[in-house]
């Protein structure tokens, strides 16, 4: 929705703001331009693309028009999860979230949560670090250096697209003026038309440095600016999981672990301690 909005303003500023200042909008109206500039940035991005990173791009911007997942309500579901999960090793042991992390698609405990149980990396990431607690891996801070490199791993690999698409975005403007090279050259091989013809043919020419510049600042970086801030949001759902573990594999009590976990949040998404307090209160016996 504000990928919409945004672009909306976008294009009634630039173009608005032009038409009011007695511009003629048919002039910029140049779509063998556009078709030099994209088509020539498509195939720079594929030459410089990673066969991987290029495969996952289309998810990537379907991710960044969807907008970040996580909300308030989301990372107050985690951290219940959280809570319910050490509950049950407390009680009953570590070895009792055997089969729920062997099977976590079935197992009625991470069901329980639907927005968590659908966060693939991050429910993966949980089941393999507490499959690892109960065959004995149970030293904070070897599963702490641990837990850092892998969340290392997975955000320079999710942000490999946002930085796809940015080096795209900076090409751009290059690729307008390429354009606007090559209307020059073919506006100098009408050197003998009409003052009002060789006019028309420099317009269009130097309509391809604008679209360069427009396209790049006003809309490719943007996507990928946005991109970015999706998967920061997604690192740092993983963060609060490994710092929840942390605190339990220290002998902290699972309203402790929570807490900690609660911390780590950032101010605009952090549920109260209230509200932890009051979903956790809620919660089923799980076995």
């Amino acid at each position: 929705m504000f990928f919409v909005i945004g672009a909306i303003v976008v294009f009634v500023c630039v173009f608005g703001g032009y038409a009011a200042n007695d511009g003629h909008l048919h002039v910029l109206w140049q779509p063998f331009e556009l078709i030099i500039i994209f088509g020539a940035a498509i195939g720079a991005f594929i030459i410089g693309t990673p066969k991987n990173v290029l495969f996952k791009t289309p998810k990537a911007l379907k991710d960044m028009l969807g907008g970040s997942p996580y909300n308030k309500a989301n990372f107050l579901e985690l951290l219940t999860a959280l809570y319910a999960i050490f509950k049950l090793a407390k009680t009953k042991g570590m070895l009792a979230l055997e089969t729920h992390t062997e099977n976590p698609h079935e197992s009625e405990l991470f069901n329980s949560f639907e927005h968590f149980h659908k966060q693939h990396h991050a429910l993966e990431f949980l089941c393999d670090y507490l499959r690892m607690i109960t065959l004995g891996s149970d030293n904070p801070h070897q599963m702490e250096d641990l837990m850092n490199e892998e969340l290392d791993v997975h955000h320079n690999e999710s942000h490999k697209q946002s930085h796809a698409i940015q080096t795209m975005a900076d090409g751009m403007p290059a690729l307008g003026i390429v354009a606007a090279v090559l209307g020059v050259i073919h506006t100098m091989g009408s050197i003998t038309e009409p003052p009002e013809v060789l006019g028309h043919l420099i317009g269009g020419a130097l309509v391809g440095t604008f679209l360069g510049v427009f396209l790049s600042y006003g809309f490719i970086a943007p996507m990928a600016s946005s991109m970015q801030g999706v998967y920061d949001e997604e690192a740092k759902y993983l963060d609060c999981i490994k710092v929840a573990i942390l605190a339990y594999l220290n002998g902290y009590a699972p309203a402790i672990c929570i807490e900690f976990a609660r911390k780590s949040i950032i101010p605009d998404l952090r549920p109260s301690f209230i509200e932890v307090e009051e979903a956790v209160s809620t919660l089923p016996t799980f076995k």
